[in-house]
């Protein structure tokens, strides 16, 4: 058996006057609470947040995924569609602090990728309210993310179960390529038609080689003013001969899509992919603009189109 338990000591009267007084609100769940940021800033949360600023796509995404919500979002932040009634407070790369004070918030979440430059990261973390770097430019990174934003609003068990989701669409992707060996290119254009491949650095060329895809370009050196990518001359293109070219077109429609300007190329009509007819547009903030939680999805759809193939 286990302890006797204790007697039952006589409340003295300062004891019971005590317990007949308004009691003071007991602290919320576990704050205060410290966390380490993906910029290694030590910042601490003294209660659950109520009123979170996000100040990129990737930040707001990672808020929705752990069951959060923001009172204030990046211009550019479109997912999930109930964010977008959030005010925006100015672009990620400009991010407006007047706009950001204005929504009285208790926790901004910056993006520990771009926000990163000194000349940003100093301002950001000038504001008087606590402030968090969070981002992604890796698969790993999103697991990370996910789960310190789970930690931040106390939310461990929902961003656990992100994590999860986002760890079997990584297992059946790889299960949908087996041993076969097949290449992959991750091509974006910029106005003039130069063609720029993803190396393993860029969080699409990283997904790629998450899923097991040979990538021709991902030891490329970094050229031209996309990081992580690398320009690829026509002939280039022609030696990878890769089996799928995965495009990736940033202008909005009507502007055409590269997947059909590639095929359309003289010299590309002799590749393999495009008599393949596997030239794939590919999801523009899930591979490029927004990395984060809807890593899932991008696994997912290179799951599809290697088990169709």
């Amino acid at each position: 058996g286990g302890a006797e338990p204790p007697a039952p000591t006589q409340a003295t009267p300062a004891a019971k006057a005590a317990a007949t007084r308004t009691p003071s609100p007991a602290p919320s769940g576990p704050y205060p609470v410290t966390v380490t940021d993906m910029l290694a800033r030590q910042v601490t949360i003294t209660s659950r947040p109520q009123r979170i600023v996000a100040i990129s796509p990737t930040a707001v995404e990672l808020i929705y995924a752990v069951g959060g919500t923001v009172v204030g979002r990046s211009a550019t932040a479109v997912f999930p569609a109930e964010a977008q009634a959030a005010p925006d407070v100015g672009s990620a790369y400009q991010p407006n602090t007047e706009a950001i004070l204005a929504l009285r918030p208790d926790l901004v979440v910056a993006d520990s990728v771009i926000h990163a430059q000194p000349q940003l990261q100093s301002a950001i973390t000038k504001l008087t309210v606590p402030v968090v770097f969070a981002g992604a430019g890796s698969y790993e990174q999103v697991l990370t993310a996910v789960n310190l934003l789970g930690k931040v609003l106390d939310r461990q068990e929902r961003a656990g179960a992100t994590v999860r989701d986002i760890e079997a669409a990584l297992a059946q992707a790889k299960t949908a390529l087996g041993t076969r060996k097949v290449s992959a290119v991750v091509l974006i254009a910029d106005r003039d038609q130069t063609l720029y491949a993803a190396k393993a650095t860029s969080y699409a060329g990283d997904i790629l080689a998450r899923v097991g895809l040979t990538n021709p370009a991902a030891s490329e050196p970094d050229s031209g003013p996309f990081p992580g990518y690398t320009a690829v001359a026509p002939e280039k293109l022609l030696r990878y001969n890769p089996d799928f070219v995965l495009t990736v077109t940033p202008a909005p429609a009507p502007a055409p899509r590269l997947s059909t300007l590639v095929p359309q190329i003289p010299p590309f009509r002799g590749l393999a992919a495009v008599q393949a007819n596997r030239v794939i547009e590919l999801d523009l903030a899930v591979f490029l603009q927004a990395p984060g939680p809807r890593v899932a999805e991008a696994l997912r759809a290179l799951a599809k189109l290697v088990d169709a193939s």
